[in-house]
């Protein structure tokens, strides 16, 4: 059984509060090493852009102990989240089929 995440943080803090905050890792700095620019890091820190895969391989490789899947799972758990909150706001008509559920 697998458990949704109640209002999962961005993946942008995230990377802010364990990776960067904890080694005093500032954007600027980050940002060079990652090979991106300070602007393109700190949308993604403050949560204005999403995890790419680009971003995602980037970001496994500066930090081991990290992998692609685990960047991109969380940018998935927050997109799901959001998308689950305005689900019911979104009217469609459901259609009839013969594929398994």
């Amino acid at each position: 059984m697998v458990m949704k995440m109640h209002n999962p943080p961005h993946p942008g803090e995230i990377l802010r509060g364990l990776y960067l905050e904890p080694v005093a890792l500032t954007i600027k700095d980050a940002a060079e090493g990652l090979g991106v620019s300070r602007k393109a890091l700190s949308e993604l820190v403050n949560g204005h852009t999403d995890i790419s895969r680009d971003m995602a391989i980037r970001l496994a490789k500066a930090f081991p102990k990290t992998n692609i899947r685990l960047w991109l799972d969380l940018q998935v758990q927050y997109d799901t989240w959001r998308a689950e909150q305005r689900a019911d706001t979104i009217e469609v008509k459901p259609f009839r089929t013969s594929a398994p559920a």
